[in-house]
């Protein structure tokens, strides 16, 4: 009787530790940021104010993860209203017509002990390419009310030209009045489903 005791917390802890774990995100603790040189001596910030994601795995290691997110493009806040509406119009996202950018994750690559490669593909103005992220996995724990949430910070650098964001104006000096090269910030605070 004891040893098929034994073996069934085995194998209850066994399919524990693979079982399937499924999150969404805290929107009220998480952003998604960008940032883009301007007149090539500054540069501009913003961030997008709606999105959602989402996060499943069964390996520690998060080998056979899955993550995707949707972002509101016509939630895009850069402080200045002028700007944002452009922003919105054709010359760059074309928001009435391409409402969503989204991403689909296609691996999760360990690189270091917290540190991860994640490639997927990305959606932008009805344009899809694959690119590579940078991830730090912040770790895992129980809020006083007793959700299990985790962190992620991810960085990445797109090439807004790719994706049909091609409107600019050039300098007498050659250089762009919008760079090309866009850096993303996204902070993701998850929590766990249950």
């Amino acid at each position: 009787m004891n040893r098929m005791m034994v073996f069934a917390a085995a194998l209850l802890i066994n399919v524990s530790a693979f079982a399937q774990s499924n999150w969404g995100v805290d929107v009220s603790h998480s952003n998604v940021l960008f940032t883009v040189s301007h007149l090539v001596v500054s540069d501009v910030q913003g961030y997008f104010k709606e999105f959602d994601a989402t996060l499943g795995y069964s390996k520690e290691d998060f080998s056979d993860a899955t993550a995707t997110m949707t972002i509101k493009v016509n939630s895009i806040n850069t402080g200045i209203e002028k700007r944002d509406a452009h922003l919105k119009a054709d010359d760059f996202f074309a928001a009435d017509k391409f409402a969503d950018i989204t991403f689909a994750s296609k691996s999760f690559k360990k690189t270091g002990k917290n540190t991860f490669k994640i490639t997927g593909d990305l959606t932008m103005r009805g344009t899809t390419k694959t690119v590579e992220l940078d991830a730090v996995y912040r770790g895992e724990i129980k809020d006083p009310w007793g959700n299990t949430k985790s962190g992620w910070k991810i960085n990445g650098t797109v090439n807004r030209f790719d994706y049909g964001l091609k409107w600019n104006a050039a300098m007498e000096t050659g250089g762009l009045v919008v760079g090309e090269n866009v850096d993303i910030t996204i902070n993701l605070e998850m929590v766990k489903k249950k």
